[in-house]
């Protein structure tokens, strides 16, 4: 049986590393293709560009790995199956379920390096690549600007639009820039020409405009308008940089640049805000019906700090990252203290104490809606935060954990229709894969507006692909050959039959 399994997995070794590296390249390339250009524009060295194709390999690898697993198994079934290796297999006593084990194992432990890397390096290298898009972004805008296009000027709240920009001079006509930064006011300028260029420093983009006006308006005052016309006007954004400028600070993470631990953290906290929001509704309620029954107020009972000890998973990654990474240095103590003279407490003298006054105490009044309202609007939004960073938490488990489901409906596909070769491969797969991104797709939607539980909208296609490979392996291991049929056109009656009995059905 060893025997058996070592050549099994041989045979699975080359078409995965082919499949990988094939559907990475071909990812990659659109990549290039849709990026290459506007990063060139920028005048980028070749290494910040490198840097930024290489940081957005493990994103393509994570979506490769499970899909290259599910055609490794397709090509190499098929193909056992074709040239009768099976039916040798289980003419010498073997079942389809031992045939299974070393192919499902070896799932298993591609299911738990992709977690591991979806988890682990997926999400410092989407926060390196996010923050090196904002330095480039920070770069040269004047290349960036595109005409008859509202314009981003980052990093400040400018949005520009021009009819005709020319990229070497600088020169702009028809200009209208939208200034939406300020929270007191908003601004619309219109102006008939201008002009771009980089002040002293090479940090600050300055920008003139001619013959234009000023069109803006206060949110608070609403019924008031102003507006004012310029000959000239200079408008200067700060820390746009013309050359490419690091930034080494660690930058706000959103949930795709977060490991499992740090989402399962900010859960925990929505959960407790949440329970605290329903607490503050309730002490409301209670606080309300205490001051029309006239009853005293109720026991003040001190609160109990939550447990923030990482367990689990999270408790293993603690403690390997702090026995691998470099422990933080404590402060020495002095070795020669300062003597400290004691000193005599200061004299205090008792001050008459000031008499309260019965009515100047504050009234216990009942709630207000607002009160109310605020409580239940912290209540939703909690809500809504924890699903949404629990549907990344699942969505993690979900893409790795595909590949033991395809593992088990793809070796049933490739038994079932042996004689389809390179077709079942590549439509059977892609039929397969299309199925589960698209359920994840749509569950992540359904989940993040409250209509699914995170947890089913992420393993839902899981699941069902799971079903259907366990009830196709149940029929192919009680078939006596590998070799009866077998092709797509099999596959196409059998749905037309289904179709027909469905029709006949309803037509009763």
């Amino acid at each position: 049986m060893r025997l058996i399994n070592r050549y099994l997995l041989r045979q699975l070794a080359a078409p995965f590393v082919f499949a990988l590296a094939a559907q990475t390249s071909l990812m990659l390339l659109s990549q290039i293709a849709k990026k290459f250009g506007a990063l060139v524009g920028k005048g980028l060295p070749w290494t910040v560009i490198a840097e930024v194709f290489v940081l957005s390999l493990p994103f393509i690898v994570a979506m490769t790995l499970p899909m290259a697993v599910l055609l490794a198994v397709l090509y190499t079934f098929s193909h056992l199956a074709a040239d009768n290796e099976i039916t040798a297999l289980r003419a010498s006593g073997f079942s389809i379920y031992q045939v299974l084990a070393p192919v499902l194992i070896w799932g298993a432990c591609m299911s738990a390096f992709n977690f591991l890397f979806v988890d682990q390096v997926l999400p410092r290298s989407n926060a390196r690549l996010r923050s090196l898009l904002i330095d480039i972004g920070r770069k040269k805008p004047t290349f960036e600007l595109r005409e008859q296009v509202i314009n981003e000027v980052p990093p400040s709240q400018y949005f520009l639009r021009a009819s005709r920009i020319d990229a070497a001079t600088g020169k702009l006509r028809g200009v209208t820039i939208y200034d939406v930064g300020g929270e007191a006011s908003r601004r619309i300028i219109y102006a008939d020409s201008g002009s771009m260029a980089y002040a002293e420093g090479q940090t600050d983009l300055s920008l003139r405009l001619y013959d234009g006006s000023i069109h803006q308006y206060r949110p608070a005052e609403p019924t008031r308008f102003q507006l004012t016309y310029f000959a000239v006007n200079d408008i200067r954004v700060k820390n746009v940089y013309d050359q490419l400028q690091r930034n080494t600070s660690e930058s706000i993470r959103g949930d795709r640049e977060m490991s499992t631990c740090e989402m399962l953290q900010v859960i925990h906290d929505a959960e407790r805000d949440q329970q605290e929001a329903r607490d503050e509704r309730r002490k409301l309620a209670e606080r309300d019906l205490r001051l029309l029954l006239n009853l005293p107020p109720p026991p003040v009972t001190p609160a109990t700090p939550p447990d923030t000890t990482p367990k689990g998973y999270c408790g293993w990654v603690e403690s390997l990252e702090r026995s691998v990474l470099p422990k933080t240095v404590k402060a020495q103590t002095p070795a020669h203290p300062q003597r400290v003279t004691p000193q005599a407490p200061p004299r205090v003298t008792p001050q008459p104490q000031p008499r309260i006054n019965p009515q100047a105490q504050p009234q216990i009044r009942l709630s207000t809606w607002s009160e109310v309202a605020s409580a239940a609007d912290r209540v939703q939004e909690a809500d809504r935060r924890a699903d949404r960073y629990a549907v990344e938490v699942h969505k993690k488990w979900a893409i790795s954990l595909a590949c033991i489901s395809f593992v088990i409906i793809g070796i049933v596909m490739a038994l079932r229709f042996p004689r389809a070769g390179i077709g079942l491969v590549i439509g059977g797969g892609l039929a397969v894969f299309s199925i589960h991104y698209v359920g994840l797709t749509a569950g992540e939607s359904l989940a993040d507006r409250g209509l699914m539980e995170p947890w089913l909208s992420m393993w839902l296609p899981n699941i069902i692909l799971t079903i259907l490979g366990l009830i196709g392996l149940v029929r192919v291991s009680r078939e006596s050959g590998t070799t009866r049929g077998g092709d797509f056109q099999e596959m196409v009656d059998a749905v037309r039959h289904l179709l027909r009995r469905a029709r006949g059905a309803l037509g009763r």
